[in-house]
Formats: structure tokens, sequence, C-alpha cells
């Protein structure tokens, strides 16, 4: 998939805010939370256009029932999708406008999202520095699958800073 770098749009938490209305109502009593991460939940950040948004339930496996109505509401049913107990769907296809991500409450890595978002919402340098990189890799990559892989280096310093600066 190619990938799509945008300037940061205020849209994005309205986004947000209508897609886990939706996610509410059809998961119900299923859902603890839903947090808006990634670079589309950090003002000023550069990011390809796509909400991730975290679901936080109180049993993964029970999420396994949606499959079939998440699949005819229009989602990619993903799967663990290299995470062990995480389950994914995509929306928009080849355009994609979100990811959701859904947890147990209890997963470690749901920390290790929210502390790198709100690291990043109190260092605007570190937005600025990463959104350069960004564009930099945007421009050398087509691909979303080299892009990603590209910058996962930077990611994983990234998140050990935030992780450092929480604790």
């Amino acid at each position: 998939m190619k990938v799509r770098l945008s300037e940061y749009d205020e849209n994005w938490r309205r986004m947000f805010e209508e897609e886990a209305q939706f996610l509410r109502e059809l998961f119900s009593d299923e859902i603890i939370e839903i947090e808006h991460f990634g670079s589309t939940s950090v003002p000023g950040m550069k990011a390809k256009p796509v909400i991730d948004m975290m679901c936080l339930v109180q049993d993964i496996k029970k999420m396994d029932a949606f499959n079939v109505q998440m699949k005819l509401l229009g989602y990619d049913v993903a799967g663990e999708w290299g995470i062990p107990g995480r389950r994914l769907f995509r929306k928009g296809g080849e355009t994609r406008t979100h990811h959701i991500h859904v947890y147990q409450y209890d997963n470690l890595q749901i920390k290790r999202h929210l502390v790198l978002r709100d690291y990043l919402k109190k260092h605007p340098e570190e937005v600025k520095q990463y959104s350069s990189l960004k564009e930099e890799l945007a421009q050398r990559f087509e691909d979303t699958a080299y892009y990603s892989k590209a910058k996962k280096p930077y990611v994983n310093e990234l998140e050990q800073r935030a992780l450092n600066w929480f604790e």
C-alpha cells in the first residue's frame, strides 16, 4: 500500500469520536475504554491519515464473536496481526481511515502506546523531529511496509525515551 503522509488535521479528533461512539454501541458492555493513539492523536504531528483507536475490553476472546459483523460493516478482520492478544480491524480498504486495535485491559502492549502518545504531546521538539523523519522516509519509500520497517528503530528509541520519562 502506498504511503500517504498528511499534515496534522483537526478533523482527526472528530473522526475518532464518531467511530468511538459507533464502537461503543456495537461492542456494548465488552468495552471498558476507547483511546485515540498514534500519530493522528498528537497535535502538530505529520501522519498517515489513519485513525488508530485502542479498545480496551474485559475478555479479548469474546471479541472474536464480532468478526462476521465487523466484516459485514466493511472492516478487514486481521486477527492478532503479529501482536499476541490483540485483535485488529481495519476500515477503508486501500484508503484506510481507521485501525481498531482491541486489547484485553491487562495487555502489556497498552502502556507503551499510551505513554508514547502522552510523551509526544508534552515534547513538541520530538514531534518536529519525528515528523521530519516521516517526511524523509515517505519520499524514499512508496510502500508502507518499507516505510514502517525503516522507521522502526527510531520508534523503538522514541518509545524507550517515553517510558523513561513516564517512570
